[in-house]
């Protein structure tokens, strides 16, 4: 059990951070038209960035190695 959630730790924290990323950059530099795609509202925002959070985490650091988390 504890191999499972540890496996799922890592690339959680990097998409939670990737929102986070995404929220700060709606808010600082966002679309003020709204007719940008990805900055237009904070929601879709938040989902791109994570989205790309949960990929890095699955290239950096795995040293060759891939988790359980990042295999599709």
């Amino acid at each position: 059990m504890r191999e499972r959630t540890m496996s799922w730790l890592r690339p959680a924290l990097f998409a939670l951070g990737g929102a986070l990323a995404g929220l700060a950059y709606y808010y600082g530099i966002g679309c003020s038209s709204g007719i940008c795609p990805i900055t237009s509202t904070p929601l879709i925002s938040m989902a791109y960035v994570g989205v790309i959070g949960w990929l890095l985490s699955c290239v950096i650091g795995t040293k060759g190695k891939g988790t359980k988390a990042c295999d599709l």
